[in-house]
């Protein structure tokens, strides 16, 4: 039985394994780990990239979402607008600073948040709206931040999951006053451990993101004020920085993939495929489908050696954690809904076409009711 892997990073170490080693020699050599050249060297490489005049690399994408509250005064009495079906680091950096997570529905299509559905949400508490551009496809920019402004709001993107996606050809990670980003080994562009960074044009709010991601301190043993320490190292910099020149490359290469997925399931019965924009550059850090047999479509691709993924099966607000918003089943019916048939197809770099032609043929089959493929 042919077996495709939800993901994987083999292709992409196998590519990169002589400048790795290359570099981990020099590393070696050096014996330098924290707060050198390389994190410098990579935060002046990663805010070009995304057209900003600072980045901040630090411990992971939670401390770059949470220290960008912490260095807007976000806290206690204070609500932030996040969308209901992120991921639950969104809402802990909300929770972990004292402020109030306001959860606003996704479009049933994109799986982003909307300036209509916010606008239901703002109060004369709200100081904050977080969009996070899930699955790698960027929110409608231009209307969230009109919305911002006209009520004096911050905006904080959440971009972990769209490194090189642009909206209106500018990119993602560069619209609000800071934007949050983790490297975490899945993420378009990924560590070989933790990381993550705070990308912004505010000279005033990076510097106040540095303090305190370094203890609060500028200066070696004086401390301005009670900061954490989440620093971005040398080793995860230092990887970052060769697979930055790859990036726009590999987004290429899953954006390929997903097309290629899309021609084939197209007016596929039962299926709903990802959608994009005019505007947006979706650079798919996820394919993500809807089926109302979710559940059973799963397990028969799974029987079929292929693997899948669900982000994500249990919305925030049904967790235990998050009991003491009291918002109820049925609070968020289009989260609810989306939770019970959203269904991520593997991709990623290196996988081949004939692997995403097998894995819509057995969909087919399935929605068909047909016998297996036959594997060559």
């Amino acid at each position: 039985m042919k077996h495709i892997p939800f993901f994987t990073l083999v292709h992409q170490n196998a590519f990169l394994e002589k400048e790795i080693e290359f570099f981990y020699k020099e590393l070696h050599a050096e014996a330098w780990y924290i707060l050198g050249k390389r994190v410098a060297q990579f935060e002046k490489a990663y805010a070009a990239y995304n057209n900003v005049r600072h980045c901040i690399g630090v411990g992971n994408g939670l401390d770059a979402l949470t220290l960008s509250l912490r260095a807007l005064n976000i806290g206690k009495g204070d609500e932030v607008v996040v969308p209901a079906n992120s991921f639950i680091a969104t809402l802990l950096a909300v929770t972990q600073v004292g402020a109030t997570p306001i959860l606003a529905e996704p479009d049933k299509h994109t799986f982003n948040i909307t300036a209509e559905e916010i606008k239901k949400k703002i109060t004369s508490k709200t100081k904050v709206i977080i969009p996070v551009h899930l699955y790698g496809l960027p929110c409608a920019m231009e209307d969230l931040i009109s919305l911002a402004e006209t009520n004096n709001i911050f905006i904080v993107e959440d971009n972990a999951q769209a490194h090189g996606a642009t909206y209106k050809n500018q990119k993602t990670g560069s619209f609000g006053i800071a934007n949050a980003t983790s490297f975490y080994p899945v993420k378009p562009l990924g560590a070989y451990g933790d990381g993550g960074a705070v990308t912004t044009n505010d000279a005033g709010l990076a510097r106040q993101i540095r303090l305190l991601s370094n203890y609060g301190s500028e200066e070696k043993y004086y401390y301005e004020t009670t900061g954490i320490n989440s620093r971005l190292d040398e080793i995860q910099a230092g990887v970052l920085s060769i697979k930055l020149n790859y990036l726009d490359r590999w987004n290429e290469e899953r954006i390929q993939l997903a097309n290629l997925y899309s021609e084939i399931l197209k007016d596929t019965e039962g299926i709903v495929l990802p959608v994009s924009s005019p505007d947006c550059k979706h650079i798919y850090h996820q394919y993500v489908i809807q089926s109302d047999k979710r559940d059973l479509l799963k397990e028969h691709l799974k029987k079929q050696g292929i693997e899948t993924g669900i982000h994500y099966p249990v919305p925030p607000h049904l967790q235990k954690a998050y009991d003491f918003l009291n918002l109820q089943k049925g609070s968020l019916p289009v989260t609810e809904k989306l939770s019970e048939t959203i269904l991520s197809l593997p991709i990623y770099n290196g996988m081949k076409n004939e692997d995403v032609e097998y894995v819509c043929e057995v969909i087919r089959n399935f929605i068909n009711k047909k016998v297996k493929p036959t594997v060559q």
